[in-house]
């Protein structure tokens, strides 16, 4: 039996309240099966411990972490820590220091799932976004001058290199490969004439090495757009950090909303752990409440079963949400349900036991 190492950063607001679920979710699915076994540990940091210890992790942190198999994170942000504070220091410097550059986020409609377009459907929904997670427009690069005086300027620098491109684009292909799927560019290069049109170009040089794969490239904006109007065109979408981030929430709303957004930070070549997490954030108006929704939270345990070569526990994972989500009666307030976060969780478990 493989035992999997897993740090556990349950973080701030619902974050514990959902973890909970999560882990839940992971060590039935472990045990009904038999191949696999966790071993959790779990870490006190985010915004409480910053408040207290003026930082959001441990200062030895990342060597902490660095020998686990995974990360698993609940959410980060409260109130009173600014977000800019609670993003750099923890979320973004493990994926910076871990090398986690491939942030993979499904946009799949599951039946049941509650969706704002009239007559969609499991089949129309049903996109995978390869967003580049390490540079670009989130590298940190830039200044502030001048800073309070009346010639204040600030200056953000995109970072796009040939090495954080390629291996983006490079990725998303061998995705799409794999299951036999097209693969989407989103861009801006009529607009950003440096990064924009550089991404571009190195997208068109890597499709040659493809050519069995039926390629689309849209600007940002257009594909805003036909995400709304005409979903079914896209299947595996690769694109930058910042129009990777925004666009995804996009896909969110589109498939039920952020209670069902997960996401996975991965350093395809092992050298690292990967972290999985759902995105919904750290609500911290409903904190403590007991009302969250934790169904993010599987189903980015489900990813990192599929990370480990355990495809058939995320699927599992995976069906007994949408088993959930069909019979419309354990679900949370944000579902139109009435079921608290631990009952959720105890569903989800029950429907395993049914499914092996």
């Amino acid at each position: 039996m493989e035992t999997l190492k897993i740090a556990v950063i349950p973080g701030d607001g619902i974050g514990p309240e959902v973890i909970a679920e999560g882990i839940k979710a992971l060590e039935k699915a472990a045990q009904l099966d038999g191949r696999v076994q966790f071993e959790f540990t779990h870490f006190p940091w985010g915004c409480e411990y910053y408040l207290e210890h003026g930082r959001m992790m441990d200062e030895d942190g990342i060597d902490r972490l660095k020998d686990f198999d995974a990360i698993y994170l609940g959410a980060v942000g409260y109130p009173g820590v600014p977000d800019h504070i609670s993003l750099w220091d923890l979320l973004l410097r493990i994926r910076k220091s871990f090398d986690q550059y491939v942030n993979i986020r499904p946009i799949q409609l599951l039946n049941g799932a509650p969706c704002p377009l009239k007559n969609s459907s499991k089949e129309k929904i049903d996109m995978l976004f390869i967003r580049e997670n390490s540079e670009g427009e989130y590298s940190g690069a830039g200044d502030w001058l001048f800073k309070g005086k009346p010639e204040e300027v600030v200056l953000q620098t995109g970072v796009f290199s040939r090495k954080g491109t390629e291996r983006i684009i490079r990725y998303a292909f061998e995705t799409a490969k794999e299951a036999g799927k097209t693969v989407t560019s989103i861009s801006k290069a009529n607009a950003l004439n440096y990064s924009m049109v550089f991404w571009d170009e190195v997208f068109e040089e890597v499709s040659k090495e493809y050519p069995e794969i039926q390629t689309y490239s849209y600007l940002v904006d257009a594909a805003a757009m036909h995400m709304i109007t005409d979903p079914e065109r896209f299947e595996v979408v690769v694109t930058s950090n910042l129009f990777g981030d925004i666009l995804t929430d996009v896909g969110a709303a589109l498939a039920g909303g952020m209670g069902l957004a997960a996401g996975a930070n991965i350093n395809p070549e092992r050298e690292y752990p990967s972290m999985f997490e759902p995105v919904h954030g750290s609500a911290p108006d409903i904190a403590g409440k007991g009302v969250a929704n934790p169904l993010a939270t599987v189903w980015s345990a489900s990813q990192m079963f599929d990370f480990f070569g355990y495809n058939d526990l995320g699927e599992k994972l995976l069906k007994a949400i949408e088993i959930l989500l069909e019979e419309n009666k354990v679900l949370t307030p944000d579902l139109g349900g009435s079921a608290s976060t631990s009952e959720v969780g105890d569903r989800i478990s029950e429907i395993l036991n049914d499914l092996f």
